[in-house]
């Protein structure tokens, strides 16, 4: 009887594997991240760290001549919005198709506001449905618990099958599976102020709709061209009540303290947990409108529920001069 040994090129890639690395300190982050390069690196794996520009600084001096083999990109530019950072993962695994791949992001610290946070913890679960058939994709999230409050890291033993901290590496029980993490998101939104305005609209009346998103955006300080990004994300979402919901919607507007919020509410539903989130093809007929939403906002809140569903979108308000 013989037995044959698969070359390394011959075996089957490793599924997605989606770890959470907890760290104290900088000493621990740079140790946990840079080990995690390193190995990646010798195995000859392309490898993106997308963490703060901070970090992307004491990690090129940790790693020394090794850093030239590492793509360094920004979290501020590239997550700044959350639903923006699976679409970079997606570019960078599909660049490299056929290898296994290494990564590395960070999109949750401590100065992320409330409405961020929840966001980018959706996120992090929706890493998991998103690259379910990326084999080969190995990706580490790193998360301070100096930093972060008790719920946030328990947050993210739900988020990630695997967890990693103080030289020890293990499964996480509270993983809860795809299916779970596939259902609509429906955590209830914080109810729109009393100074809102708003109206409701049906076909014909899309004009009305842009032009209280254009007031708004104008009397909060835009420019030109930010009140054009405004009043197209607003046109946009309002056109996909009309053609996918039951024919009308209501839009509410509010100012914030940095902040432009505006919010289309109708009884559709959006069932796809990765709708905004995927580049749409060329020739594609449909799929085009959250994904412009976000590439427009800073900040995309969606909610489904059984009785309609309601997109909140935050745009930043301008920086006094």
């Amino acid at each position: 009887m013989t037995s044959a040994v698969l070359a390394a090129d011959d075996r089957s890639p490793e599924p997605f594997r989606h770890e959470a690395y907890f760290y104290a300190g900088e000493g621990q982050f740079l140790e946990g991240t840079s080990s995690f390069i390193l190995g990646a690196l010798e195995a000859d794996e392309p490898v993106l760290v997308v963490v703060s520009r901070q970090k992307i600084d004491l990690l090129r001096r940790q790693l020394g001549a090794d850093a030239r083999d590492v793509r360094f990109e920004d979290m501020d530019d590239v997550g700044l919005n959350p639903a923006r950072i699976i679409p970079a993962w997606t570019d960078f695994v599909a660049e490299h198709a056929g290898r296994p791949v290494s990564g590395i992001g960070e999109p949750i610290w401590a100065a992320r506001s409330p409405a961020e946070l929840v966001e980018c913890q959706r996120h992090e679960s929706l890493l998991n449905v998103a690259f379910v058939e990326s084999a080969g994709f190995s990706l580490m999230c790193p998360y301070d618990v100096d930093s972060l409050s008790p719920e946030v890291v328990a947050e993210a033993r739900h988020s990630h099958p695997f967890l990693k901290g103080d030289g020890l590496e293990w499964m996480s029980p509270a993983y809860p599976g795809l299916d779970e993490l596939s259902k609509p998101f429906a955590i209830p939104l914080p109810d729109s102020p009393g100074s809102s305005v708003g109206r409701t609209y049906q076909a014909g009346s899309l004009r009305a709709v842009r032009a209280l998103a254009r007031r708004e955006a104008t009397q909060a300080g835009f420019d030109d061209a930010q009140v054009a990004d405004v009043v197209s994300a607003v046109n946009e979402l309002a056109s996909n009540s009309l053609r996918h919901a039951g024919g009308w919607g209501e839009i509410r507007v509010w100012r914030t303290e940095d902040a432009l919020i505006c919010e289309i509410a109708d009884d559709g539903r959006i069932d796809d947990p990765l709708a905004g989130r995927k580049r749409p093809e060329v020739d594609a007929c449909s799929g085009r409108g959250l994904w412009m939403v976000n590439q427009l906002s800073e900040l995309v809140q969606v909610r489904a529920t059984p009785t309609g569903t309601t997109v909140r979108v935050h745009f930043r308000s301008p920086s006094p001069s």
